[in-house]
């Protein structure tokens, strides 16, 4: 056929035996070794039978967060590592994969999230982590298309699934901690929201952690740690919980007679243009701060107004005045208000992570046992920290430092490279026009230098 072509003519042959694929992938397998994270997991997966496993468990989980953080979505995609032999060596079958998850009881999810804390503590030092640690809290709603999923319900949307809780680093989008619920649990569930707190804070490096567990003296506190939310966080018990914790809040209030009242009682010049990241005038919105005292809400709470003209086609609220919209942010901080209703904007980016995890396995429950599917949520969570680690620690800024899962598999991950033995060592050459290479190898440099 004559015309046009897309790509170059040539011949197919199968054979050659000194090429793998997924050699990024290597590089986090080669991250989870490096943080403790695959040697932990063993430890923390003890072996009770007469004999001990053909394929160490600790192995065989943290090949499975590799394959999650890969773009894998079921048990059978391990097959992707289980075919290149020279890069991960044996890997499971479908099978003993299968019986190894489903063997995780409680006391051992407990071991793999202290596990998956005492990598992080690890990568955190080796990197340049924060002064202050900024902590997001949002469900999201997990469709399933199978009635036989122990506890999986209807949800308010109108779906069938699970509705997991999750807290998220904002600095970089780890997803510290998630707990799987039923599709019908509440996204508003205050004792479900401080208890998604205690597990990211338990997953924080020791000089985090100091100072915020419940009743803990406020002078203890090294590192301030402020919680943010949207509506479903504007829960007296998840409020005062915080507090307790001497954590600061941030949250979205629902708009009533009061705060109406409030907002109707700003004068015109009270009115603050917004500003965005940098600091300059945004191009919409204004704020202001408002004068009332909200009854049962921790002394100290302050309520920050934005308004802003709607956008086309949308429609106002039955609280929003003289065309605007208006939004309130309630929160215990100091500091200027525009700072502070920034900082709560920001609080969006909770979506991106969450679209992350779904990039990374979340959208898949396989199991039919809900503690098979909540030992699942937890290696989705340890193959999204591999990704964020690698942004982090491996990464040295430009494009792929900020590159979501999918772009960073299609340009990083799955690269191919040749396989090279010289003196009992195998070495990867990576070809010579892809624009990554340097970028591949210094990753795996800077990468070498986590846990030294």
């Amino acid at each position: 056929m004559n015309g046009t072509r897309a790509v170059e003519r040539l011949t197919v042959m199968a054979g050659d035996t000194q090429v793998a694929s997924q050699v990024g992938l290597h590089l986090l397998g080669e991250l989870a070794d490096r943080s403790g994270l695959t040697s932990a997991y063993s430890v923390a997966v003890p072996w009770a039978g007469e004999r001990a496993p053909t394929h160490d468990r600790g192995r065989l989980l943290a090949q499975l967060a590799v394959m999650l953080a890969g773009g894998g979505e079921c048990v059978a995609d391990l097959a992707a590592l289980r075919d290149q032999h020279d890069l991960f060596g044996e890997v499971a079958s479908a099978p003993t994969t299968w019986r190894a998850v489903h063997e995780i009881d409680d006391t051992v999810l407990d071991g793999l999230r202290a596990a998956r804390a005492g990598a992080r503590a690890k990568v955190w030092e080796a990197t340049a982590a924060p002064q202050e640690v900024i902590l997001d809290v949002d469900a999201a709603l997990v469709e399933v298309h199978s009635e036989n999923k122990e506890q999986a319900a209807s949800s308010f949307k109108g779906g069938y699934g699970f509705h997991p809780m999750f807290c998220f680093a904002d600095h970089s989008g780890e997803a510290l901690a998630g707990m799987l619920r039923p599709g019908n649990a509440t996204a508003n569930s205050g004792a479900d929201q401080l208890a998604v707190v205690d597990m990211a804070i338990d997953q924080l490096p020791e000089r985090y952690r100091a100072g915020h567990r419940p009743g803990d003296d406020p002078g203890e506190v090294t590192h301030r740690i402020v919680v943010r939310a949207d509506t479903a966080g504007a829960v007296s018990a998840f409020v005062h919980g915080l507090v307790a914790r001497n954590i600061e809040f941030s949250v979205y209030a629902r708009v009533n007679d009061q705060l109406a009242s409030a907002i109707a009682a700003v004068a015109e010049t009270a009115w603050r243009p917004a500003v965005n990241a940098e600091g300059e005038v945004r191009h919409a919105g204004e704020v202001a701060e408002l004068d009332i005292e909200l009854d049962g809400w921790p002394e100290g709470t302050r309520a920050i107004c934005r308004r802003e003209q709607p956008h086309p086609g949308a429609q106002l609220r039955l609280w929003d005045t003289d065309g605007w919209r208006h939004q309130v942010t309630l929160t215990n901080s100091t500091g200027d208000l525009l700072a502070l209703e920034l900082g709560q904007r920001r609080h969006a980016r909770v979506e991106n992570a969450i679209k992350a995890l779904r990039d990374t396995g979340l959208d898949r429950m396989p199991f039919r046992s809900f503690a098979a599917n909540a030992a699942w949520l937890e290696l989705v969570l340890a193959g999204n920290d591999l990704l964020c680690w690698l942004r982090t620690g491996g990464l040295d800024g430009g494009e792929l430092a900020r590159a979501e899962p999918k772009a960073l598999r299609y340009r990083l991950l799955h690269t191919a490279a040749r396989i090279v033995r010289r003196a009992r060592r195998v070495v990867l050459r990576l070809p010579a026009h892809w624009p990554w290479a340097d970028t591949l190898a210094r990753a795996y440099r800077r990468v070498a230098l986590i846990g030294t």
